[in-house]
């Protein structure tokens, strides 16, 4: 579902972020570096699984930030305010929101109730957050270069 940004504002779903060049930076370096992490085979499923989605989160946070918002720390579901506005944020498909939807959904199986990832959601996860990482990077280059 397409997430109208003034109305998640409205709602204190959203707060008004005006960040700094620094800021986003540092934040798509450290996406880039739990890419760089999930894809070590070294380490269990599980610990690449997180840093997958957690490049996740950190790309749909800069989109967020890149549109001059941040989520509401006092409101639950941050995590998937931040996913499902991805469609308004940067223009991606709602096709792939749902992917990283039932990634999200996956991982709250696994943190909340210790389920396995199994090695299909780590490949997964980690193909959507090379992906989403390249889609965000694109979009600030054109569209917010004073943040790059």
């Amino acid at each position: 579902m397409k997430m109208n940004l003034e109305d998640l504002l409205k709602t204190n779903q959203l707060q008004p972020h005006d960040p700094t060049r620094e800021a986003v930076q540092r934040l798509l370096q450290a996406a880039a570096r739990n890419i760089a992490d999930a894809r070590v085979d070294k380490i269990s499923f599980d610990t690449r699984f997180d840093a997958a989605y957690k490049a996740i989160m950190q790309c749909s946070m800069v989109a967020l930030w890149a549109n001059r918002y941040r989520t509401s720390t006092s409101q639950p579901g941050n995590h998937q305010t931040a996913i499902q506005t991805l469609p308004e944020t940067i223009g991606l498909e709602q096709s792939t929101v749902i992917v990283l939807e039932a990634l999200r959904k996956q991982r709250n199986v696994s943190d909340y109730e210790g389920d396995s990832i199994s090695d299909q959601a780590v490949i997964e996860c980690i193909k959507q957050a090379e992906q989403l990482y390249r889609v965000v990077y694109t979009w600030i280059a054109t569209n917010r270069f004073d943040l790059t």
